[in-house]
């Protein structure tokens, strides 16, 4: 059985004296300090290992941190096999465009015949635009499909007046190709203010439109083709009339692409 040594006598107080030590006492063996309590556990009954009553839990836990070591170990490798794949892309980017060299192709809108405008009635318009459009692609070594599913429009301010689409075609290296679209509205209703407005440009010779071009190309790299990436062309056109004889008075063209 374990030992208990209870706590040792408290001090005297003034005035008193010590009681002297008992002389079976042995000068060996420590004496606590007073207040405390000292236990003594036999030796067999010390474990090393949980005992039986707790060995499900060490076990628990030993799992948990098992699980724990092994999702750190998956999140460690799927980060350094994106950091590799991101790497390999922008060295696969580099060479691609160190090689090829390429180059934004230019559009740009060459001339507009408009029918269908009667500015001095009140019923629905029904507006046609003849569009040609100048496309050049300057690049020695890439060429582009033109995908069906493009889109031709043009606004007289926030009013969509007509649309069309491009054919469906390849352009090749270092090539110029000039295309003409008809775009068709119908049913469009103007209040009497844009009426006025578009008389008074017209009459001034400035009508502005503005044309906005959307199509799906692939990119043709040596054998290889790209996935469809939409090319977007906007074009602020301004017109002296709203006749077949129209003609171009300014024009300013902005390009962009979407890569997905």
């Amino acid at each position: 059985m374990a030992e208990r040594i209870h706590p040792a006598d408290s001090p005297p107080t003034s005035g008193e004296h010590p009681t002297p030590k008992s002389p079976t006492s042995s000068p060996d063996k420590p004496v606590p300090q007073p207040g405390t309590y000292v236990i003594q556990i036999p030796k067999d009954q010390i474990y090393r290992v949980p005992p039986p009553e707790n060995a499900r839990r060490y076990e628990h836990l030993s799992k948990r941190k098992a699980r724990r070591s092994s999702c750190r170990s998956c999140c460690c490798c799927l980060l350094i096999t994106i950091i590799v794949l991101l790497l390999a892309a922008a060295i696969a980017a580099a060479v691609i465009y160190f090689v090829f060299k390429p180059e934004s192709p230019n559009y740009s809108v060459e001339n507009v015949a408009i029918r269908g405008f009667n500015l001095t009635s009140s019923t629905p318009l029904s507006p046609e635009f003849d569009v040609t459009v100048r496309a050049h692609n300057p690049n020695d070594k890439i060429g582009i499909y033109y995908e069906k599913g493009s889109s031709v429009r043009v606004y007289y301010e926030d009013i969509n007046l007509c649309s069309g689409a491009l054919p469906a075609f390849y352009q090749p290296t270092n090539n110029v190709t000039v295309f003409r679209t008809a775009l068709k509205g119908s049913a469009i209703e103007l209040t009497n203010g844009a009426l006025m407005a578009l008389s008074d440009q017209q009459n001034n010779g400035a009508v502005p439109f503005s044309l906005k071009l959307r199509a799906p190309v692939k990119i043709k790299v040596g054998s290889v083709k790209t996935w469809k990436i939409t090319v977007k062309v906007t074009c602020k056109i301004t017109v002296d009339r709203l006749t077949a004889a129209s003609r171009i008075v300014s024009k300013d063209c902005d390009y962009g692409v979407d890569l997905w």
